[in-house]
């Protein structure tokens, strides 16, 4: 089987792209826009990877991520070629609240404070920093003005902790970075390549001379405006938008379709790459790795030998616990669009508190609220962070056993007592290895694999493994390299 499957294809380049998710898809639509002929290969039944939807109590949803990144105009220009632009939507104003560990989980509770990056205050003085923080740490962390940088901003490898806790000391780093770093990444800024999840900022340190003067000038250059956006519907419409434009346009999506081998092609009509799948081979001029990176490096390690010694750490795991709730005291969105959950938060029984995170969806987003009306809400819970290991990971437990604890942490985090009485319906996905590793070192790790990929004619390899977590980041990425490597192999009529 030949990805080119007409006598005429000898003028037209031809492309497979292997996995289907947000970044092979839209690999597959810039490549079709530059006159390639596209097959996608997909392991699963189904296309968009993370970005997908599933229905719960009668509601359709996402069922994995629900907003992208305002920083860039990567994904909403992406939507405008799609017709979806009037629909992108921002979130209500509403802010995301902080549990903090405490006694009294209501009285722990607070809004976040808005002036940072990843809870990286700008000024510790703040009173929604100082509320945090406490007075004694907020002074330890204003020193962070007068210190000098030292070898912060020169080692080769430095960890996110390593950073703020040198700078603004213990105290920021636990009850403000620590659970959004969880929030986001699934794990502890230890382990976080600072560079990697804060690009920019050791540099603006250097230039501004210390780490809350980087942080207020990366916020001031920042598009004005909400910091994310989403789509009327939720982001899986932007799957499915990419997918009826794909198909539309000719290009052949094959799902349930495990790639078992790359090799070159050795065709003598000059296609450069032969892959293989269960009996069948895709030949092809240009050759797009979209998968996860271990298996993207495992499949191209006979190919590009250099690759073999690059094997990526798998990501984190998560599970996603929503439910569907009828419980008009919820329609004063007690916590904002949602909680972030320090480690260590217990409830007044002594429990804890295992989510890492709650977003109130129909607190942050209108068009779902109006879909859902009064008293209608619908909670997500999310599960998994770099601790505990083992097998007894939340990630990991049965449904019913993460039902169970999704609604004794909702009532913790929302300070209302939520029972199964008042649910109407409840799902639960897993992403296992879905969020990419960003330890420290990975950064590197990066740049062998690209300058590797960058000496193979016609090979190139994106995701999110590679560009950093978010939508913004994995289609900015894809769709420069699509334009690199339609540039390199043009059509030839």
């Amino acid at each position: 089987m030949n990805a080119r499957h007409q006598p005429e294809a000898d003028i037209t380049p031809s492309a497979v792209v292997v996995g289907g998710g947000i970044a092979g898809l839209t690999a597959a639509h810039d490549l079709r826009q530059h006159g390639f002929t596209v097959t996608i290969l997909e392991a699963s039944p189904h296309f968009g990877g993370c970005v997908t939807s599933h229905e719960v109590a009668g509601l359709t949803l996402d069922a994995g991520a629900d907003s992208f990144s305002t920083r860039s105009k990567a994904v909403a220009d992406l939507a405008a070629e799609l017709g979806l632009w009037q629909d992108i939507v921002y979130p209500a104003q509403r802010g995301a609240w902080l549990q903090l560990p405490g006694s009294d989980p209501g009285a722990s509770a607070q809004p976040l404070p808005s002036t940072g990056i990843l809870g990286i205050p700008a000024n510790p003085r703040e009173p929604d920093v100082v509320r945090a923080i406490g007075n004694a740490a907020a002074v330890r962390a204003a020193l962070d003005k007068v210190m000098p940088l030292g070898s912060l901003v020169k080692r080769d490898r430095v960890s996110l902790a390593e950073v703020v806790q040198e700078r603004m000391g213990d105290q920021v780093l636990k009850r403000l970075v620590t659970p959004i770093a969880a929030g986001v990444f699934s794990s502890d800024p230890s382990v976080l390549d600072v560079d990697v999840v804060a690009p920019g900022l050791r540099a603006a340190m250097a230039k501004h001379g210390s780490l809350g003067a980087a942080v207020a000038s990366i916020r001031a250059d920042a598009p004005a405006g909400s910091a994310v956006g989403g789509l009327a519907g939720g982001m899986n419409r932007l799957t499915t938008a990419l997918i009826d434009t794909l198909r539309g346009g000719g290009v052949r999506l094959l799902a349930d379709t495990r790639v078992t081998g790359i090799r070159e092609s050795g065709e003598s009509s000059g296609a450069r790459w032969a892959v293989l799948s269960d009996g069948a081979e895709f030949t092809a001029d240009v050759l797009v790795m979209a998968t996860d990176g271990p298996t993207a490096v495992g499949l191209l390690g006979e190919s590009v030998l250099q690759l073999k010694e690059e094997t990526p750490t798998p990501g984190a795991g998560v599970a996603l616990v929503t439910l569907v709730v009828d419980l008009p005291e919820l329609d004063v969105n007690p916590r904002g669009t949602g909680v972030l959950v320090a480690p260590g938060v217990k409830a007044q029984n002594g429990s804890p508190v295992v989510a890492k995170a709650l977003t109130h969806a129909t607190a942050k987003w209108q068009w779902l609220s109006e879909t859902t009306g009064p008293g209608g809400h619908v909670l997500r819970l999310s599960y998994g962070r770099a601790e505990p290991q083992g097998e007894d990971r939340p990630e990991m437990w049965s449904d019913e056993k993460l039902y169970e604890q999704a609604l004794a942490d909702a009532g913790v985090l929302l300070g209302i007592r939520i029972g199964a009485e008042d649910v109407v319906g409840w799902d639960v996905v897993r992403w296992i290895g879905a969020l990419p590793a960003a330890a420290v070192g990975h950064r590197d790790r990066v740049a062998r694999i690209r300058a590797s990929v960058a000496s193979e004619n016609g090979l190139e390899v994106v995701g999110a493994w590679l560009s950093g977590t978010g939508l913004a980041a994995v289609i900015g990425d894809t769709r420069a390299r699509m334009r690199k490597l339609a540039h390199a192999h043009p059509p030839t009529a």
